[in-house]
């Protein structure tokens, strides 16, 4: 048996590579699968989500995956020499729109002087200059948009693959374990609470067969009181207690009760996903107390039937962390 919670993480250096592995879970209906990588990566996506399907079946799982490169090829970085020259050329033009403005409109010098391209080399790795383009600081041109140009080196994918994969196993090894052990934990509470439950049941069934007499010694002594007379139809009184042991007996919820106890214990010990079948299971012990609890309408059996539901909800709560 296992839970749904669960963490597992693993951590190793492959091919110039770290790679770390984190997988988690929380309960869920279903299997669901989020993973998260690198867009570089995102082809190992499907591979990852079947090597934990291969060894889970329910819950809400997360696989976090981080690849960072420690060694190998440099990454190759060159000025982009056309956008350069694109901005340098941009600001040309808007420095002789400039020029002929403020020849038209001398008021305006102030407004465009802001704006004007000048040579800012004061603190900084030196200019661009031309003739033909004017003059910027590194530093202005550092700044803009796309004027580096990065080529990583082309990575060996089926190298990456295994690594990861390799890594993500291990990681998964630790999840699943962890998810055993909780659910060993989860094992020993229900089948504790089920021995609880079945003590409650021998209680019902004792004090069950009490009600019919305490009714027919109820019936005559009212009737008694009613009539002033102690001459009374004994057949009469027979029948109306027959009828009232019919509407309260309760055997056949018991024996029911007992069937899903037993059942509940040998799926405890079953392999595989069985969380369904015990959440189903006990729906069908509740339907059962709760009959009992309409049925009977006494206090003695009233206060083991709260203590029934009680132990019930108790194993609800337990069976939905069970895969």
């Amino acid at each position: 048996m296992k839970s749904m919670t669960g963490y597992g993480r693993a951590q190793e250096q492959i091919g110039g590579r770290d790679i770390l592995v984190e997988i988690k879970s929380v309960n869920s209906r279903y299997l669901e699968q989020i993973v998260r990588i690198g867009r570089n990566y995102t082809y190992l996506e499907e591979e990852l989500k079947a090597l934990v399907k291969s060894r889970t079946a329910r819950g809400k799982m997360e696989i976090a995956v981080s690849i960072t490169l420690v060694e190998g090829k440099k990454a190759d970085i060159r000025v982009n020499d056309e956008i350069v020259r694109g901005y340098l050329d941009a600001m040309r033009e808007y420095n002789e729109r400039a020029d002929a403005e403020m020849e038209q409109h001398p008021a305006e010098q102030a407004r465009f002087s802001n704006y004007i391209l000048t040579d800012d080399s004061e603190g900084t790795m030196g200019t661009v200059a031309d003739p033909a383009y004017g003059t910027m600081s590194w530093r202005t041109i550092v700044q803009l948009p796309d004027v580096f140009r990065v080529e990583k080196p082309q990575e060996d994918e089926e190298a990456v693959r295994q690594a990861v994969l390799a890594v993500a196993d291990k990681a998964l090894t630790a999840f699943v374990s962890m998810r055993e052990a909780e659910g060993e934990r989860l094992h020993e509470d229900v089948l504790s609470r089920l021995e609880l439950l079945e003590q409650y049941v021998t209680g019902v069934e004792r004090e069950a067969p009490k009600l019919t007499e305490k009714y027919r010694e109820r019936l005559y002594t009212r009737i008694s009181e009613l009539l002033g007379t102690t001459t009374i139809d004994e057949q009469r009184i027979l029948t109306e207690a027959a009828i009232f042991s019919e509407k309260t007996a309760v055997d056949e919820e018991t024996v029911r009760l007992r069937s899903h106890i037993a059942q509940m214990r040998d799926m405890l010990d079953e392999a595989g996903s069985v969380g369904r079948k015990l959440d189903f299971l006990v729906q069908e012990m509740n339907r059962e107390v709760n009959t009992i609890g309409s049925k009977v309408q006494d206090v003695n059996i009233t206060s083991v039937v709260v203590e029934m539901k009680s132990e019930i909800e108790k194993i609800r709560e337990q069976i939905q962390n069970i895969e």
